[in-house]
């Protein structure tokens, strides 16, 4: 067995197209699967902007920096994914594809999440005074509706093989951050849910947000859409706080408590990967350590 990494040597990564991306320090690996079986690989150092500027490395400001900078880096290495991935014959998206479908499901979650709820506030805060309750109620509508779309999901077949490798990728960083030798079978035996998930982070996001949003009071509509899109960076500020706090003290009962319902939720976006997607992510993870 190796020596365990300290609490805050954390790494991490994201399940793409038939492959893993990990990220340790100032390194990055994407592990990609080809039709031959054979791995391939994109690797590079990438300093990110809250080392290279202090001020961007301030509590409650990095987090929305660090997630700024993890959807570029996400959105290459799925270009590098679908590029290696998918058979000569497919028609490959380009680069521009990409970004383009990227923009288009970020407005799809604006108005999913931000203005459908806001919409509901705002037809019914004649008839609830209390405003916390109008919020989780609010709230709740949010939740319903990401609860259906990861549901939905679950009816794709390929979004059923990349939450395979999102469990590959959870399961490789528990082995890691337990000082087990990266082999298959020493993998194996951890869990696909892992505390530092970003669907973890959604749902923390969502709780959050209705603490945040009850300051606001009851403007109108339009308002109130302005302000959730203004405040965002201040929700993911403090959910991303949450989220390193209960991934390095997640030994604790209060904290396992406050990590249990993004636990659960990693239910649907994580499934029991095979060896071959094990080996992928072991390989990725080996590029970075």
């Amino acid at each position: 067995m190796k020596s365990k990494p300290k609490p805050e040597d954390i790494a991490g990564g994201q399940a793409i197209i038939e492959g893993v991306m990990m990220r340790h320090g100032n390194k990055i690996a994407a592990a990609v699967r080809r039709p031959d079986k054979e791995i391939a690989f994109q690797e590079r150092e990438y300093i990110p902007l809250t080392k290279q500027y202090k001020i961007l490395g301030w509590i409650f400001v990095r987090g929305t920096i660090t997630l700024f900078e993890m959807m570029i880096i996400g959105i290459q290495c799925l270009m590098f994914s679908a590029d290696v991935a998918l058979a000569e014959e497919e028609k490959k998206p380009k680069s521009w594809e990409m970004y383009l479908s990227f923009v288009i499901s970020f407005s799809v979650a604006i108005f999913f999440f931000v203005v459908v709820p806001a919409f509901f506030f705002t037809k019914v805060k004649f008839y609830i005074d209390n405003l916390l309750l109008l919020n989780i109620l609010e709230g709740c509508v949010r939740l319903g509706m990401f609860l259906c779309f990861l549901a939905a999901t679950l009816l794709m077949t390929d979004m059923r093989r990349v939450y395979m490798y999102h469990g590959a990728e959870h399961k490789t960083v528990f082995a890691w951050e337990d000082g087990q030798e990266l082999t298959v079978e020493n993998v194996k035996n951890f869990s696909t849910r892992h505390p530092r998930c970003g669907t973890s982070f959604i749902l923390f996001v969502m709780i959050v947000s209705i603490l945040i949003f009850s300051l606001l009071g009851r403007p109108d509509f339009l308002h109130r859409v302005i302000y959730k899109i203004l405040l965002l960076p201040v929700v993911d500020g403090i959910s991303y706080e949450l989220i390193r706090f209960t991934g390095k003290h997640s030994h604790l009962k209060l904290v396992q408590m406050l990590s249990w319902p993004g636990l659960m939720l990693q239910k649907i976006t994580t499934r029991e990967p095979s060896d071959d997607q094990i080996e992928v992510a072991i390989a990725a993870m080996k590029k970075v350590i």
